[in-house]
């Protein structure tokens, strides 16, 4: 699907996405409750998505390194998610009700996570910037700048993102496409692939 003129793209970014079979998507309607509700809710769905990829990993009774790596998707893909579901809903506008919403796509070699919502150019215009940053910056020394600020009581945002490049090396792009008719609000899109 070609982009059109008013797309900004950063960092590693698929499109169009690869068709697989094995795929779950989670939509978070505007209209069925309040996002805080949804908030409280967000471990639970991450915790989902956990389990139900990790069963694609089958446990051997003689291999402890299969069990191992179930355990290891579980725990990677619940923490990638639960993040990505926090920034969607924090970050979301909520005065435009437009829906929020995470898929998971499981490939031979990796993991996909793609997730959606809609965001003010205010806030969008602030997250580019720190995308800049992470793109330009050694991921390491962010890291550490980034940690060195919470350990010193200061206000840190950036970190789930920043954790899954140092910790996870996930690949990470992102997608900002203005609303027709609404050229404030945003839909944002970040897609975070994982070697599996």
């Amino acid at each position: 699907m070609p982009q059109s003129l008013a797309d900004v793209v950063f960092g590693k970014f698929l499109e169009p996405l690869p068709s697989t079979d094995e795929y779950l998507i989670i939509n978070f309607s505007p209209t069925t409750g309040s996002r805080k509700e949804y908030w409280r809710n967000n471990g639970i769905s991450a915790d989902f998505l956990g389990d139900y990829f990790g069963s694609f990993f089958p446990i051997s009774q003689d291999t402890q390194a299969k069990i191992d790596k179930r355990d290891e998707i579980k725990s990677t893909v619940s923490f990638i998610a639960n993040e990505l579901l926090e920034n969607a809903m924090k970050y979301s506008d909520q005065n435009f009700k437009l829906p929020v919403s995470i898929s998971l796509h499981l490939f031979e070699q990796e993991l996909i996570f793609v997730a959606k919502n809609h965001a003010h150019s205010a806030s969008v215009n602030r997250y580019q910037e720190f995308i800049k940053e992470i793109i330009s910056t050694d991921i390491d020394n962010l890291y550490m700048k980034q940690m060195e600020k919470a350990a010193m009581g200061g206000s840190v945002s950036g970190m789930g993102l920043l954790t899954m490049i140092n910790d996870y090396n996930a690949d990470l792009g992102w997608k900002f496409t203005p609303l027709s008719g609404k050229p404030e609000i945003f839909e944002v899109i970040i897609m975070v692939r994982l070697e599996v």
